[in-house]
């Protein structure tokens, strides 16, 4: 394998670790209850809204101009919308406990259960919306290995270094509502690492079926449109 290729998917592999570090935060704790996911979720979600329009925002404007950075944003809004329609809502399997509860608690936890659904519905539809991100800023790591030693050592690494902070906080986004939701370590754990870890695969396709004829244009796009 290319030298420049295994740079690329070691910087990589280092920012989606990033996202397991911010879900292993949220699992060395208790579930939160209802409160605390509120806070913490508005927390990170302004966070991560921040960087964006203060980095990748200013980043694609000046790269492709205001028409077209605003034409890839919404072409995302809509691919994002058109996706999460077709993801079913998912269901939680009823405790043992649950089934031999008096029925006057039904409404209760009945109410109760259809928004641990909803939680966990918009943990998996932030894991979809965060890999769809981390995909083209693999790409991103990859084009600037590619464009000699100097940029190897210092270009890379400052995109890691801003990408891993973000990344962090999307792992924390995707682990708060899944381990709300499951009260399941695992299952939050697994989730947050899967959505960090398609920066890497960006790298080896990026890397092996288009490294020379990727247009930085369409790169741009593809991480403003995240």
């Amino acid at each position: 394998m290319d030298s420049q290729v295994m740079v690329a998917l070691a910087l990589s592999l280092v920012g989606g670790l990033s996202t397991s570090l911010g879900a292993l935060f949220v699992i060395i704790s208790d579930a939160p209850n209802l409160k605390m996911l509120g806070l913490l979720q508005g927390f990170a979600a302004g966070l991560m809204l921040s960087i964006s329009f203060l980095d990748l925002a200013h980043n694609a404007m000046n790269s492709i101009g205001f028409l077209k950075g605003n034409l890839w944003f919404f072409a995302g809004v809509i691919f994002f919308g058109v996706i999460a329609n077709f993801i079913p809502e998912p269901t939680l399997a009823p405790s043992v406990d649950a089934k031999n509860k008096k029925k006057n608690d039904d409404g209760g936890k009945d109410v109760m259960k259809k928004h641990r659904r909803q939680v966990l519905y918009s943990g998996i539809i932030t894991a979809i919306g965060i890999s769809l991100h981390n995909f083209p800023e693999g790409m991103a790591v990859f084009l600037g290995s590619m464009k000699g030693l100097e940029l190897v050592l210092t270009w890379p690494w400052l995109l890691l270094c801003t990408t891993s902070q973000r990344l962090l906080l999307q792992g924390v986004a995707v682990a708060l509502p899944v381990y709300f939701a499951t009260q399941d370590k695992w299952q939050a754990f697994k989730l947050a690492t899967l959505s960090g870890f398609a920066e890497p695969l960006g790298v080896v396709i990026v890397a092996y079926l288009f490294p020379s004829s990727l247009d930085p244009e369409i790169l741009e796009g593809l991480l403003w449109r995240g």
